[in-house]
């Protein structure tokens, strides 16, 4: 009996096993695929334009091939640039008589020096109160202290011969006294005419702030009025506005100008602005040389180098040295170094017309040696004038 019970267990165990092996066969079996059906086609999302969302592409005009401007017709116009136009060439004035026409503006701010000796020499009675107002007058105006010696003994002895003395009688002894202190046999003409050669070569030297380049560009302006032909050479490399200012005054009386980089060696430009002058067959070059600083012994060196180095070329018919008529003794003291370095042929006076010191003239002339050639009496453009004595002395005492 026990047998059979343990039988029946062990089939029911074996059923219950296959029964289980059945149903996990059948859960692992994958179902069958789903009848295929038509997709959905949708068009691709539009690409986003600048600045846009990415969404549907808006509609848009088209043109048909017929309306596309294929480049087959009239050529589109080009704007052309606008022409430069060259500067203006002007036309200085003649420079004959120009110290004369000028001499109301002289006279107008030396009358100090003239008018005031007239009016000492006037009174009734010359002492020595008197007469030492008179050394005073012509030591303010800068007249030098040997020069205002000789004129007030020379006038003391004029004074007593002349006896009773009218204006005019007063005027033209002092007219006659300030000539002979001025000069008036020296050779005031500004050598730019060598025998046998061509270009005439001017340096033109000074200190800081006298009015070289100005002055340089005022001379071409002169020669051209005499019809003269100039180049100038831009050797003032050390400040940067010089070239620039000197050029703007050779175009506009139509001479050129000869430069080098900035802070370039100031004798190579001089030597290149002889050298075109040479091989262009001009009347004159003229050359600027930077503001130097008489107390700056290497500057002054560089000075001189400049001088030996254009004189490989030809030896330079004028060396002008400029001078602030307003600095005085001052000027003095200027003119003997650069004296020294190179060999001054001349004087250049600026900014005469605003001081009453006229007597520097007579001053620098009597220091140097070397006579008075051009003064200057103005800001305008033609107000350098060649140095006339009488003109000037008439100017000083007026009518």
């Amino acid at each position: 009996m026990e047998t059979v019970i343990l039988a029946v267990v062990i089939a029911v165990v074996v059923l219950v096993a296959l029964g289980g092996l059945i149903v996990g066969s059948r859960r692992k079996k994958p179902l069958p695929p789903p009848p295929p059906t038509a997709p959905d086609i949708t068009a691709p999302p539009a690409e986003p334009h600048v600045g846009d969302e990415a969404e549907t592409p808006r509609e848009e005009p088209r043109r048909t091939i017929e309306e596309v401007d294929l480049g087959g017709g009239a050529p589109t116009a080009v704007e052309e640039p606008p022409v430069v136009e060259a500067p203006r060439i002007e036309i200085p004035e003649p420079t004959a008589g120009r110290l004369v026409r000028l001499r109301a503006r002289l006279s107008r701010s030396q009358n100090a020096l003239g008018q005031g000796l007239l009016t000492l020499l006037s009174r009734e009675h010359l002492d020595e109160d008197t007469w030492e107002e008179i050394e005073d007058t012509l030591l303010t105006a800068d007249v030098g202290v040997m020069p205002t010696q000789e004129l007030v003994e020379r006038l003391r002895e004029r004074v007593k011969v002349l006896g009773t003395r009218t204006s005019d009688e007063l005027r033209g002894l002092l007219r006659d006294e300030l000539l002979k202190l001025v000069g008036t046999e020296v050779d005031r003409t500004v050598k730019t005419e060598p025998e046998g050669r061509k270009p005439g070569i001017v340096m033109v030297v000074g200190v800081n702030g006298t009015g070289k380049t100005t002055t340089t560009g005022k001379l071409a302006r002169v020669l051209v009025a005499d019809g003269r032909t100039v180049v100038l050479g831009a050797a003032d490399t050390f400040r940067a506005a010089a070239a620039d200012q000197l050029q703007t005054w050779g175009e506009r009386v139509g001479a050129h100008t000869v430069r080098g980089p900035e802070a370039g060696d100031p004798a190579s430009v001089a030597f290149d602005a002889v050298k075109e002058g040479k091989e262009t067959g001009v009347d004159v070059v003229l050359i600027d040389t930077a503001g130097r600083l008489h107390t700056k012994t290497g500057l002054m060196d560089e000075l001189g180098k400049v001088k030996r180095v254009v004189e490989k070329h030809a030896p330079l018919d004028e060396v002008l040295l400029v001078l602030d008529a307003t600095t005085g003794q001052n000027g003095l003291v200027q003119a003997r170094v650069f004296a020294e370095v190179v060999d001054i042929t001349g004087i250049v006076l600026t900014k005469l017309d605003g001081t009453a010191k006229g007597g520097i003239v007579i001053a620098v002339q009597r220091e140097l040696g070397v006579p008075v050639k051009l003064i200057g009496l103005g800001e305008g453009a033609d107000d350098l004038a060649p140095f006339e004595p009488e003109a000037f002395v008439d100017a000083l005492i007026g009518e």
